[in-house]
């Protein structure tokens, strides 16, 4: 490699902090990465970013919309000979599609990306995320309402992988932590939006049909970036995968913003990149025709479980994404109107307001903290607040019958579960998705695949189970049950997750040689 292109290629791999990082199909892709010389991001990836993070936006806000739309629906699902109120388990199982579809899809995305293209998938979720509205906001029945659910939770699976792998294989190494982590923003912004929508339309939209445009305008940003997508380029290392390397080099200038003043520059990134994809494409074929005549995904597999490194990643990397979930957090995102309804607030989804923005704030908090506190501290540090929020929430309960709310102890119960919520968008709404460091490079798409579809598999299970927790167990023993489940994962985190901020991906991983996991 010679003078020019030396110092812009690095066989090290970026950060272990590197966000980037969550998504499976171009975590192998860490060998190279390239670098621009400028102080800040081009215009150019800042509009694509945007562009993209709409996805995300969609996201939250068919997470978010549900809330509003569950104490909106009254009767309107129920059969007209027999109209009735929604049941707890028709309300969770509404709720739970969603995810359960995310949860089928998101194995299958990084296969899609890589056959189809990432942008192609962009728009793939985009009509889904419109089709899924329209069935929304025209279902008359409890069945066509979970089908526009599914359709959506297709949707979801879908955008939640490739969205961010779309943008990190877009921005120089040098920004990309900042440009794919504005994509967790998009999501919490779009909750936000959600119940702004809701208390809005609850207040001032016509009865029986404030729920329809609730779910509805759920098309019309996805259609807006379905039309933007179609003039978005596909990102390098996808172009330069199916040998289309001059598009790809117009792309990369575009990017770095460099023409012939930059040549070296804009070479030695497409180099890098062509590089790093027939190393990948070598190492899938050793794989193939290693072992015993096993195949490129059973030789994954068996490294993945069968060396003690790879399993131990696999085991925290799981915890923290099944923690992320089964510690309630999405209950409140789904069934935040419902509780505050209960607790007798006279605007339950502009109550529900102050739950998603408390989440923005803090979560933007993150972003410029997580590398410097350290992912490890952040979370030991956090879930004492969120252990704290439960409790206190769960003690405001038990002063209310439910059929006679108390005033100040609904007061208590919103504040607690502001600092619950602040906790978790502090550490582990975040540092889970960083997943992806922890793994050797041979598993880390295989590994980071898993315990992805365990966060999917845990959100389902909790948008189940919430309502029914709440009315077999009370309110107050539900808390303490998500409770014991943070204080059970706070032990677990002290005793085997490592700090990896800093880190190289190579050392991350060789931390869990040790037979103390690293920990120090």
């Amino acid at each position: 490699m010679d003078s020019v292109e030396e110092p812009l290629i690095s066989r090290r791999p970026s950060p272990a902090g590197d966000p980037a990082r969550h998504n499976d199909s171009h975590d192998a892709a860490g060998a190279y990465e390239y670098f621009t010389t400028s102080s800040s991001p081009s215009l150019f990836i800042y509009l694509l970013t945007f562009s993209a993070g709409i996805s995300g936006l969609l996201f939250g806000y068919d997470t978010g919309v549900i809330s509003s739309t569950l104490v909106s629906l009254g009767t309107s699902l129920s059969p007209p000979d027999n109209p009735h109120p929604l049941t707890s388990l028709e309300k969770s199982v509404i709720t739970s599609s969603t995810s359960f579809l995310a949860l089928l899809v998101s194995p299958f995305s990084s296969v899609l990306a890589d056959t189809l293209g990432r942008k192609r998938v962009i728009l793939a979720a985009d009509v889904l995320f419109a089709l899924g509205a329209a069935v929304q906001a025209c279902s008359g029945t409890i069945g066509a309402m979970v089908l526009g659910r599914s359709v959506v939770g297709l949707a979801v699976g879908a955008a939640s992988f490739v969205v961010p792998l779309y943008i990190s294989e877009l921005a120089p190494a040098r920004f990309r932590g900042r440009l794919v982590t504005m994509n967790v923003v998009f999501i919490t912004l779009g909750q936000v939006v959600a119940y702004i929508v809701g208390w809005a339309l609850g207040q001032f939209g016509e009865d029986g049909m404030a729920w329809r445009w609730m779910v509805g305008l759920g098309a019309l940003p996805a259609v807006v970036q379905g039309l933007v997508v179609l003039a978005m380029p596909e990102t390098p290392r996808f172009l330069v995968m199916v040998g289309r390397v001059g598009e790809a080099r117009r792309v990369v200038e575009r990017v770095l913003a460099r023409k012939e003043e930059g040549r070296g520059e804009v070479d030695a990134t497409v180099k890098g990149i062509e590089i790093e994809v027939r190393e990948e494409s070598e190492a899938r074929r050793l794989r193939r025709v290693s072992g015993d005549g096993r195949d490129g995904w059973i030789g994954s597999v068996n490294e993945l479980f069968g060396v003690r490194r790879n399993r131990r990643a696999l085991a925290i990397a799981c915890l923290l994404q099944g923690l992320q979930q089964l510690c309630g957090f999405n209950s409140l995102m789904y069934f935040s109107a419902t509780i505050f309804t209960m607790l007798g607030f006279p605007i339950p989804t502009l109550t529900s307001l102050v739950v998603a923005v408390t989440n923005f704030l803090v979560t933007l908090a993150a972003l410029f903290l997580i590398d410097r506190i350290g992912r490890r501290r952040i979370l030991l540090w956090s879930i004492p607040f969120m252990i704290a929020g439960l409790l206190l929430a769960a003690y405001g309960f038990s002063f209310i019958r439910l059929t006679s709310p108390a005033q100040g102890a609904a007061i208590i119960i919103l504040v607690s579960i502001m600092v619950y919520v602040a906790g978790y968008a502090l550490g582990l709404g975040n540092v889970p998705w960083m997943q992806s460091e922890l793994f050797a490079l041979n598993v880390r798409s295989l590994g980071s695949g898993i315990s992805t579809s365990t966060n999917w598999g845990a959100n389902f299970v909790i948008g189940l189970t919430f309502l029914l927790l709440m009315d077999a167990l009370t309110p107050s023993w539900t808390f303490v049950l998500y409770a014991a489940i943070c204080t059970t994962g706070y032990g677990l985190i002290w005793k085997f997750y490592p700090e990896t901020a800093g880190l190289s991906l190579e050392e991350a991983a060789g931390l869990l040689e040790h037979e103390n996991w690293g920990v120090q």
